[in-house]
Order: C-alpha cells, then sequence, then structure tokens
C-alpha cells in the first residue's frame, strides 16, 4: 500500500521548557464517565442544517504553558471504544521551526439545539517528560502524520462530533482517478464560523497518481489553495450514494494535508505560486490507533 512498513516510534522526550508553569483546568460542562460513541457519520442529517462532515474537524490551538503559539486542524478517529485527534506531526513539534508547544487545545460542540456552544478541552503532550501522541516512520523517513488518544473522561458529557473510522479509510484496492474531486476541511489561517464554531471546506483535486509514493514518499498531490492552519485537515472524497462505493460509507479518507509545495527557482514576479500541496496516506492512521 501507499506507505511502505511503517512503525509506530517511541515516545519523544519532551524539550526543556525552562520551568513553565502547568496550565490551570478548563471550566467544563459536566463530564462524560464512560466511552462516547460519536454522531454517526454516514447518518443522513444527524444534526438538522448541519453537515456531518464539518463534525469530524476541530481547530488546534497550541501553547506553552499560557502562551498561545499557533493554530491548526484536527479531525477525529474512533477506533472501537477508543477516541483519536489526528493532526499534522509538526503541529506537536516542529525541531526545524523551533516549535515546542506542551499542550493543544480544542473545541467541541456541547448543544445539539444550539451550535453556538461549545466548551475548550485543554490535552496535554507530554506525560513525565514523554510525549503522549502517536507517530511514525517508513522506508523514506519521517511521516508528518500523528495522532493522540483522547481521555474521554475530560470531554463534556453529551458533545456533538462525528469521526472517521477505520472503514473511511481509502484502501489500497479502490481506483481513484487523477483529477477526481476531493474536500480539504479545515482551518485556513485559523478563518472559520466562530460563532458556530465550524470549519470551511476547499475544492481539491487528486494531482498525482493515488497509490503512488510521489518522489518516493509516503504522500500524494492535490491541487488546491490552501494556508497555514489547513496543517492535519482530512482530505477526502465523497462516496455517491449509489454505486460505485463501500456500502453504508459515505466518504472516503484518502489523506492528512501536510504542506504546500513551491520551487526555489520561481520568480515571484513572472511566475505564480503551484498551487500543489502534499498529503500523506490515510492507511497510516490503521497501523498508528492499533493496540
Amino acid at each position: 500500500m501507499p506507505v511502505s512498513a511503517p512503525a509506530a516510534n517511541p515516545p519523544a522526550e519532551r524539550p526543556d521548557a525552562g520551568g513553565v508553569a502547568e496550565p490551570e483546568s478548563e471550566s467544563l460542562p459536566p463530564v462524560a464517565a464512560q466511552p462516547l460513541r460519536p454522531i454517526e457519520l454516514d447518518a443522513e442529517n444527524p444534526v438538522p442544517g448541519i453537515d456531518p462532515l464539518l463534525l469530524t474537524c476541530t481547530r488546534i490551538s497550541t501553547f506553552l504553558g499560557d502562551v498561545g503559539l499557533t493554530s491548526a486542524t484536527g479531525f477525529f478517529l474512533a477506533r472501537d471504544e477508543r477516541l483519536f485527534l489526528v493532526t499534522s506531526r509538526h503541529v506537536f513539534i516542529d525541531a526545524e521551526g523551533k516549535h515546542y508547544p506542551d499542550r493543544i487545545t480544542i473545541e467541541l460542540h456541547v448543544n445539539h439545539e444550539d451550535m453556538a456552544e461549545s466548551a475548550t478541552i485543554s490535552i496535554p503532550l507530554y506525560r513525565e517528560r514523554l510525549s503522549l501522541w502517536r507517530q511514525a516512520t517508513d522506508s523514506a523517513g519521517e511521516v508528518d502524520v500523528a495522532l493522540i488518544e483522547i481521555d474521554q473522561s475530560l470531554l463534556p458529557a453529551d458533545p456533538v462530533y462525528c469521526a472517521f473510522t477505520p472503514a473511511h479509510v481509502a484502501a489500497d484496492e479502490e481506483q481513484i482517478e487523477v483529477g477526481a474531486p476531493l474536500l480539504v476541511i479545515g482551518f485556513p489561517l485559523g478563518f472559520h464560523d466562530g460563532l458556530h464554531h465550524m470549519p470551511v471546506v476547499r475544492r481539491a483535486s487528486l494531482a498525482s497518481s493515488f497509490g503512488l509514493r510521489f518522489q518516493g514518499m509516503g504522500y500524494f498531490l492535490t491541487d488546491a489553495r490552501t494556508h497555514r492552519g489547513t496543517s492535519g485537515a482530512p482530505v477526502l472524497l465523497r462516496v455517491p450514494a449509489t454505486g460505485g462505493g463501500r456500502e453504508g460509507v459515505s466518504c472516503r479518507l484518502l489523506g492528512v494535508h501536510s504542506s504546500r509545495f513551491d520551487m526555489a527557482t520561481r520568480d515571484p514576479v513572472e511566475d505564480e505560486a503551484l498551487g500543489l500541496n502534499c498529503a500523506w496516506y490515510a492507511d497510516i492512521l490503521l497501523t498508528l490507533s492499533e493496540g
């Protein structure tokens, strides 16, 4: 399959944060007493007026102590009774950019009747100086995908969200044509419906052969307008209600958006930006969410 011999990496040691104080707990509604099941992603109109795909994503804010650093996109993956938050690895740690957050926050809707109501959940990235997220390498090196398990005891008692499952991850036997229309759901430059805490959707198309490791790396290309803040966004293909798709599955999760491409030889006056992006194959999530 696209990602060759992936292997989960051991936890990374937390960089020295210089004695940063631990953040205070967020004020939340009553919490869940047991594992919660997300709203069925493939059900018709589970929340009136809301496309369920929009409920799969959440805005991530990164922090070092109480100091805000960056924002990005994450999405939910449910496997068995466990819940994971998926994003790009560089959202959690980026040595080249000297980006070393020690926690993140996400937003969750808490009222089916009023999508303006939300709670902010703080998720630590380290425990006893060891990273809590899962990441991987393959035959070409590090994969820019990471996931972290969400402690469901921290969630509100009745959260409103949807999650992808392993059944949504595109399989290697599926043929997806070059130029196929794709969707990228996220928070470009942090832009979103701030009142209802909803992401926006950008149209994209498949710009390289799906199933082929572009330049030997574990990603494929998309043609789309993307911006900072979209890192970690799901790249997916809608499945028609009749014919051509897996029974009962409304979309196929193809990849995780990582970054834009550019050419060092591009003349900023004469040449437009390429408009091409890399998305890491989503099947790595099946490896990372095991066990």
